[in-house]
């Protein structure tokens, strides 16, 4: 389902803009579609033809998503192990300090050397309903204040839908505009569609290194934009809307954590109206990369931010239940498919993954 698919449903049924706005207001609160308000019964409000469909749509809207596993962090984080109504499965975060990060689609095309999503390759797109279903599903356990599309999957290969999802969000849905995060490796067509947006969300780029054949390397299917010209599109878009733009640089040991890194950072970042975000990898033993030792990234940040370049770290939510890029999705895609090759033993059955 879209999003234009409910308004559509709901005129059909006889709503006027006003019922479609109070009952979709409900929803994106985690509420019955019926709610009234303190000051209005709903009987005295909704068309009756309208009360007597809700039902079929609030059960349609309860079938696009739901919590399958639920994952809470010591650091006051929550990650959702979120279930679509195909059975294919994305990962929605609770953040402290009232955030939620959502998935954007089921898997990625990018397949970003360091993330577990990428591995899997993309294998199909979120509707806009879906996105905005891992919002309600987020508000039903706490507030919801802030959303970041950060999650599984790359927005800019799916930006009408991304875009539909912002728009109803930052309108309706309650969410201020620069508490609606973009995220993207740097697509083109994110700085020629977000400036024409009636809600122009903030944006976070995926920096990851100032060396454009590393950058190559570690995002082998995003666009190819050297660095420099990445920052300079995103310094139009951060100065049109008045809001830094916040680089993505997830700190991978011996690879973008060296002297002459930070350097050419201070090079790049000079006089430019933005925000850099070291992350340190969440790595497992066995990866192929390791996050650099808590004494070198204290040194980074102290050096970066000492000359000028306002530096934050930025752990990923939930490390202690080893949740991070994909890796939740990826242990109950195992369990499926090891329950799934156990089951079909000596049955001549061609085995399944729960990817098909």
């Amino acid at each position: 389902m879209q999003l234009t698919e409910l308004s559509q449903r709901l005129a059909d049924l006889g709503a006027k803009p006003q019922h479609i706005g109070r009952i979709t207001r409900a929803w994106l609160q985690g509420k019955a579609l019926d709610t009234g308000t303190k000051h209005q019964k709903t009987e005295n409000f909704l068309p009756l033809t309208v009360r007597e469909g809700l039902p079929a749509i609030a059960a349609s809207l309860e079938q696009l998503a739901r919590v399958s596993a639920e994952h809470p962090g010591a650091d006051g984080s929550s990650r959702l192990l979120v279930e679509l109504a195909d059975r294919q499965m994305v990962e929605s975060v609770l953040l402290p300090r009232d955030g939620l990060c959502i998935s954007s689609q089921v898997g990625c095309a990018v397949g970003c050397t360091f993330c577990m999503t990428g591995k899997s390759g993309l294998l199909r797109q979120l509707s806009s309903a879906e996105m905005v279903a891992q919002v309600v599903l987020g508000r039903r356990r706490r507030a919801v204040k802030k959303v970041v599309f950060m999650g599984m999957g790359e927005p800019a290969h799916n930006l009408d839908n991304v875009l539909e999802a912002i728009d109803l969000l930052g309108t309706e849905g309650g969410i201020g505009h620069r508490n609606l995060v973009f995220s993207t490796v740097g697509d083109p067509r994110v700085f020629e569609r977000l400036p024409k947006q009636r809600v122009r969300p903030a944006l976070a780029l995926s920096l990851h290194t100032t060396d454009a054949e590393l950058r190559q390397r570690l995002l082998p299917r995003a666009p190819r934009i050297d660095p420099e010209q990445l920052m300079e599109l995103g310094e139009a878009y951060a100065r049109s809307i008045d809001y830094p733009i916040q680089y993505q640089w997830t700190l991978l040991k011996g690879i973008n954590d060296s002297q002459e890194e930070m350097d050419n950072i201070l090079r790049l970042f000079k006089g430019k109206f933005a925000v850099l975000n070291l992350i340190p990898y969440n790595s497992l033993k066995a990866d192929d990369y390791q996050r650099p030792d808590g004494e070198r990234i204290v040194q980074m940040v102290r050096y970066l931010h000492s000359r000028g370049v306002l530096t934050k770290v930025r752990n990923s939510a939930g490390q202690d239940v080893d949740g991070g890029c994909g890796q939740l999705r990826a242990r109950a895609v195992d369990v499926v498919n090891t329950s799934r090759l156990q089951g079909n033993r000596g049955k001549g059955s061609r085995i399944v993954t729960a990817d098909r």
